[in-house]
């Protein structure tokens, strides 16, 4: 299962974290981010040994969605050794998370 990553754990369980992390930026009202959550979790399960998989609500923690420019979303940020690496705007067919994501393991 996807975690819930938050302005106060952010730090330590994605930029501290030396494996590759997905962070999901979504939010309850966003249509297109929901449509997307379920392709976030299967990730989450597929890739558990690899990938850590997590998700923000940009509502809930504003300055991690500030510190990274988030304006449109779902906004997913491929993260490793706390670097930007990739990143994805819009909802996606998981396949094309999955290209991302081997690129970068």
């Amino acid at each position: 299962m996807a975690q819930e990553f938050t302005d106060a754990n952010f730090q330590t369980e994605v930029l501290d974290s030396s494996k590759l992390t997905i962070v999901d930026f979504w939010a309850e009202w966003c249509g297109p981010c929901r449509a997307i959550g379920p392709v976030i979790e299967e990730l989450s399960e597929q890739y558990a040994d690899n990938v850590k998989v997590g998700k923000v609500n940009v509502d809930n923690n504003p300055n991690v969605s500030v510190n990274y420019g988030i304006t449109s979303i779902p906004a997913i940020l491929f993260i490793k050794d706390g670097k930007v690496v990739d990143k994805q705007i819009g909802a996606v067919p998981k396949s094309v998370l999955e290209k991302k994501i081997q690129a970068h393991l």
